[in-house]
């Protein structure tokens, strides 16, 4: 196809840019870093940190203390009243809302034009020239792409100098106006902010479009395409969509939801490409469909640092270069962007997979883990385990969460699991022994606290009632966007609120 061959043009360049970074990676990232820097020597935060007498990654790491939200929050909260010159040397228009912290609801993470352009946009053709280069006669550019945006609409700010909205909705609303012919729905639909209704009129609109890519979180995606099959009333979406090709996913683990996507999509041309992005930035993409790590992308004007999570507690902890980190290690990202972020702990957990290139795997959040007595258990454990569970049963998970069962008087602690299935096991004490068996093979230290039930029990394992998280999730007006079940919990919050539904 001519317009495959026009493509594959433009993204040769660019993809031999890309392998240049197995081998330029320190330089790479030590131009970044001194960019990032020279942008922001005069502003509020550079003064206070004399970025003009940094001279090397050394000075930055000993002289910028770590990030976190509540840190910057002051200097946030200034910059959305229009304030100038703080974190970044020019103008920052948009916010993108975000899921909150401890003590606020929401976060509000700056986006400079540069963000936008050398990292967010950015990304979206690196995607585009992964896929294409390994499918050169795809059929992809022939179609729609279906976006399923998040439910908050941009808005203006009292002052009327800065715009707040899900990262999904600035996205999109900032996309060259060609763009609107190739992606559906229209933006009306797609920017509304009453879930429900906007899944029900997204479907409307949908169903006659030559859908050849879907691109979102599958969480919400899944409940997008679920409609649109009850609507139809047919049982693929191949029969609606015998054209569709490629999912673009990211937000969470694709692990939970593999199996449910290849139920609903029976097309053998069907493939998944996994992406790492958030409102702080765009950090890795699948880069090859036959491997499930994600190469980091590391000339997006981001600077990459990393914490070793068995330091992750100590006051000052050390951070690791990127030449510094090691194979299978469990590591707590910081990252330094052209968004204004400086040295800021993202809250996500990776391990690198390979060094020459640099790939990664999420394992999870530094918050969301069960560590109540020792065992260390992370979301990558556990939904590897549950992987192998569901494989081993003919079963099929569609949302679940975890916590601890604390000791009280003479009985031992535990895991309580709570988990929605799409298809139950038939035995499900078989499928608690498998998880529990596959946890032990996974992780050393949950396997030593299970030793002869001395300290962990037997994992009790709690039959979710149909729908209960989506419930949960509307009761805190957190439909759809980058909203996420909580995995893992080192406390029964999440599980005990669930539980009383």
């Amino acid at each position: 196809m001519l317009i495959n061959s026009i493509f594959l043009w433009f993204f040769e360049k660019r993809i031999k840019e890309i392998e240049m970074f197995k081998e330029n990676y320190s330089e790479i990232q030590n131009k970044t870093l001194f960019e990032l820097i020279n942008r922001a020597k005069n502003t509020e935060f550079g003064k206070k940190y004399d970025f003009k007498s940094i001279r090397n990654e050394k000075d930055f790491a000993n002289r910028v203390p770590l990030q976190d939200y509540e840190s910057l929050k002051p200097y946030i909260k200034r910059l959305m009243k229009g304030e100038k010159n703080i974190l970044w040397d020019k103008n920052i228009r948009f916010f993108a809302k975000s899921s909150g912290t401890t003590n606020d609801k929401s976060k509000f993470i700056p986006l400079t034009d540069e963000s936008l352009k050398n990292c967010h946009y950015k990304s979206g053709k690196d995607i585009m020239a992964f896929y294409v280069s390994q499918n050169p006669s795809t059929k992809i550019f022939t179609g729609k792409t279906l976006t399923l945006g998040g439910s908050q609409k941009i808005t203006k700010n009292k002052n009327n100098l800065s715009y707040v909205g899900d990262l999904s909705a600035i996205l999109i609303q900032n996309l060259p106006f060609w763009a609107e012919y190739i992606r559906t729905p229209k933006l009306k639909i797609t920017l509304m902010d009453e879930w429900e209704k906007k899944i029900l009129l997204t479907t409307k609109s949908i169903i006659k479009e030559n859908v050849k890519i879907l691109s979102g979180v599958p969480s919400w995606m899944l409940v997008l395409l679920k409609k649109v099959l009850e609507v139809t009333k047919k049982n693929n979406l191949s029969e609606i969509w015998e054209n569709l090709e490629l999912f673009v996913h990211g937000g969470v683990s694709f692990i939970p939801y593999r199996e449910q996507f290849k139920k609903i999509i029976s097309s053998d041309n069907m493939k998944f490409l996994e992406t790492y992005n958030a409102s702080e930035g765009f950090f890795s993409i699948q880069n090859d469909l036959n491997s499930d790590d994600m190469l980091l992308m590391i000339d997006y004007g981001i600077y990459f640092e990393f914490i070793n999570m068995k330091n992750i507690k100590e006051e000052n902890p050390k951070t690791l270069k990127l030449d510094e980190v090691e194979v299978n290690e469990n590591y707590a990202m910081v990252i330094t962007t052209n968004g204004g972020l400086w040295r800021y702990v993202i809250g996500d957990t990776v391990i690198f997979t390979s060094k020459k290139p640099f790939k990664i795997k999420i394992t999870g959040r530094i918050k969301h883990f069960i560590n109540a007595f020792g065992e260390e258990l992370i979301i990558d454990n556990a939904e590897k385990a549950l992987n192998i569970a569901t494989s081993n049963t003919n079963s099929l998970i569609k949302e679940y969460t975890a916590a601890p069962i604390f000791m009280k008087d003479n009985k031992k602690g535990g895991h309580e699991w709570l988990i929605e299935f799409e298809k139950k096991p038939d035995n499900i004490k078989n499928f608690t022994e498998i998880l529990d068996k596959s946890l032990k093979e996974l992780n050393s230290d949950y396997e030593a606290k299970r030793y002869k039930n001395m300290t962990l029990d037997f994992p009790k394992i709690k039959i979710a009632k149909k729908g209960i998280f989506y419930k949960w999730l509307k009761q805190k007006n957190k439909l759809g966007g980058q909203n996420k079940i909580p995995r893992l919990a080192n406390d029964r919050k999440y599980i005990d609120e669930l539980l009383i539904i």
